[in-house]
C-alpha cells in the first residue's frame, strides 16, 4: 500500500506478503550469530528444531521476498544454518501436504543448497575437525530427530492441533496444525480466525505428545527396580510434601488413591506425619500387595476404585499423577477438607509447590 506520498514503503518493495516476516529474518541473523558465537550440542539441535518448524516452515509455504533472486539466497543461508538442503526439505514438506504426491524437483536449487551444506560441512571438517565430530554431527543428528518427532506426533492420531499459548507464540502458530492443513497457505498471523472447537485437539504440544501414550505404570515399575531413582523420587516428594505440612491437619485422617505399585506418598507420610491414620485406595490387588508388602501393618488398605463424587470421610486426600479422570473437579469441588492433587508442572492450583522439573509434576493444595 503506497503512502499519501504515493511512495510504496520499503519493506513492502521487498517483502511479498508481510512486514511481519521481516522478523524471521532478524532471527534467522541471529540464530546464525548464536551459531558462529557460542556453538553447542543444545543450541546446534535446538535451534535446528525450532527454526525448521517455525522460519523455514514458513518460508515453504509463502516465501518471504517479492524478488526470486531474493528468496534463492534465503534459501542459500537457511541451508547454511540448518545444515540441511532447503530445496530437498521443501520437496519433501509439500509432498507431505499432497499426501505422498512428489512434486516436480528443482535440480538447481537442489544442487546449489546442498552445495552450501556441503561446503559448511567441508570447512568444519577442515579447520574444527574434533568439534565437527564431537559437537556439530551430534547436534545435526539430535535436532532431525526433534523434527521427526515432531512431525511424527503432529499427525500420529490424524492431524491434530495444540493451542497452547506459549508454544504458539514461540512456534508462530505452528500448534495450529489441522488449521494449517486446511489452508497451507493462510499466514501464521491469520491461522487463529480460523481454529475452531470440532478439530482433534491434544494437551501436549508435538514434541511432549508421546507422554499421552507412556504407561505411567510403567515408569512406575522402572521406578521400582531402580534404588537411585526411588531415593531421587522419595526425596523430591518429601521435599515438597515438607513445604505444605504446615498448611496440613494435624494428625490427619490421609486417604491416598492410588500409588500402590510404588506408595511413595504412604512413606512420605509415614516419615512426616507419623500419628496421622493412612489408608491406601487402589483397584488392582497386585499393586495393592506390593504396597502392604513395602509398608506393613502402618497403612490400611482398600481394594476399591475411587469414585471422586464420593465425599471423603479423611481430612485428607492425596489424589495421583495417574488418575484417570477429570482431575479439574478436584479443585472445583474438593471432596475433602484438604486435597493434595499431583499435577503436571505446569498446572498450578491452589497452593502448589514443584515436586521435580525433571518429573514435570508438581503438587497442588486445595481446601474447601
Amino acid at each position: 500500500m503506497a503512502t499519501p506520498t504515493g511512495v510504496v514503503p520499503l519493506g513492502q518493495r521487498i517483502l511479498r506478503h508481510s512486514a511481519w516476516d521481516a522478523l524471521f529474518l532478524a532471527l534467522t541473523a541471529a540464530h546464525a550469530a548464536a551459531l558462529i558465537a557460542a556453538p553447542s550440542i543444545p543450541l546446534i539441535a535446538i535451534g535446528m528444531w525450532w527454526n525448521a518448524n517455525t522460519v523455514a516452515h514458513n518460508f515453504i509455504h509463502r516465501p518471504f521476498f517479492r524478488a526470486r533472486t531474493a528468496n534463492r539466497a534465503f534459501s542459500l543461508v537457511l541451508s547454511a544454518v540448518l545444515g540441511v538442503p532447503q530445496a530437498l526439505w521443501r520437496e519433501r514438506h509439500l509432498e507431505h501436504h499432497a499426501g505422498g504426491v512428489r512434486p516436480r524437483r528443482n535440480w538447481p536449487a537442489l544442487a546449489a543448497d546442498s552445495a552450501v551444506v556441503a561446503g559448511v560441512w567441508a570447512v568444519l571438517l577442515w579447520t574444527a575437525p574434533i568439534f565437527f565430530v564431537r559437537v556439530y554431527l551430534p547436534g545435526i543428528a539430535i535436532g532431525l530427530g526433534l523434527c521427526q518427532l515432531q512431525g511424527y506426533f503432529e499427525h500420529a492420531r490424524g492431524t491434530t492441533s495444540y493451542y497452547g499459548r506459549l508454544y504458539n507464540w514461540l512456534f508462530f502458530n505452528d500448534g495450529l496444525h489441522v488449521e494449517h492443513h486446511e489452508r497451507p497457505g493462510t499466514h501464521w498471523r491469520d491461522l487463529p480466525r480460523f481454529s475452531r472447537g470440532d478439530v482433534p485437539i491434544s494437551a501436549w504440544p508435538p514434541v511432549l505428545r508421546w507422554i499421552e501414550t507412556a504407561s505411567l505404570d510403567e515408569l512406575e515399575r522402572l521406578v521400582l527396580r531402580a534404588p537411585a531413582l526411588r531415593r531421587f523420587v522419595l526425596r523430591t516428594h518429601t521435599r515438597a510434601f515438607r513445604a505444605l505440612l504446615p498448611q496440613l491437619p494435624a494428625s490427619p485422617d490421609v486417604e491416598i488413591v492410588g500409588g500402590g505399585l510404588f506408595p511413595r506418598t504412604a512413606l512420605v507420610m509415614r516419615e512426616l506425619l507419623p500419628d496421622a491414620h493412612v489408608t491406601i485406595i487402589e483397584a488392582k490387588p497386585a499393586h495393592l500387595a506390593i504396597a502392604t508388602a513395602m509398608l506393613g501393618p502402618s497403612v490400611q488398605a482398600r481394594c476399591e476404585s475411587y469414585v471422586p463424587t464420593t465425599r471423603s470421610g479423611a481430612d485428607l486426600l492425596v489424589v495421583p499423577l495417574a488418575f484417570v479422570g477429570d482431575r479439574q473437579q478436584f479443585y472445583d469441588a474438593p471432596p475433602a477438607p484438604a486435597v493434595l492433587v499431583h499435577d503436571w508442572i505446569w498446572r498450578r492450583r491452589g497452593t502448589g509447590v514443584v515436586i521435580s522439573w525433571l518429573l514435570l509434576k508438581r503438587l497442588n493444595l486445595v481446601v474447601r
